[in-house]
């Protein structure tokens, strides 16, 4: 048996919401990975400070990952799972655990920009639909991922 979702919102804007955020859940759980990647094959003088840097970074995404698919899950769509399923959503590559803590830095500043360009694109979305929870939680996600970006390039030397 099915049950009709009416919580306001049209059910092709709930739709075009799910969409954006699905390619959102998909480029965090690549960064999530990278991230905790990392973390475990980071080296060099500042590997104390990077290893913790990279923990507390890919601890708050796993909690983020659930939280989107939630609201996917919320809007009526299934959210996607597996690692090919997000491959196809996703831009980001995989980390290669062979470069130095720089490059490793370097990689997730533009991946984290990446996930920033996603959250702003599917924000005016969630905003054309009134849809508020959404814009709320990406608005938590953008000053994540922010901050992230911010820690990352602060870690590289840059402003």
């Amino acid at each position: 048996m099915s049950v009709a979702i009416n919580t306001g919102l049209d059910p092709r804007a709930r739709e075009d919401v799910a969409a954006g955020l699905s390619k959102l859940l998909a480029d965090t759980y690549a960064v999530y990975l990278k991230t905790h990647g990392y973390h475990w094959n980071v080296r060099g003088p500042n590997f104390a400070s990077l290893h913790a840097l990279f923990m507390e970074q890919y601890t708050e995404m796993w909690t983020a990952i659930d939280d989107v698919a939630e609201r996917i899950r919320a809007l009526g769509a299934l959210a996607p799972q597996g690692y090919r399923t997000f491959a196809n959503l996703s831009g980001v590559q995989d980390g290669d655990p062979e470069q130095g803590a720089e490059g490793m830095l370097a990689e997730l500043v533009r991946d984290h920009e990446t996930l920033i360009a996603t959250a702003r694109a599917t924000l005016p979305t969630a905003q054309e639909a009134a849809d508020e929870v959404t814009a709320s939680l990406i608005a938590d996600r953008l000053t994540a991922h922010e901050k992230h970006a911010w820690m990352l390039r602060a870690s590289l030397g840059s402003k």
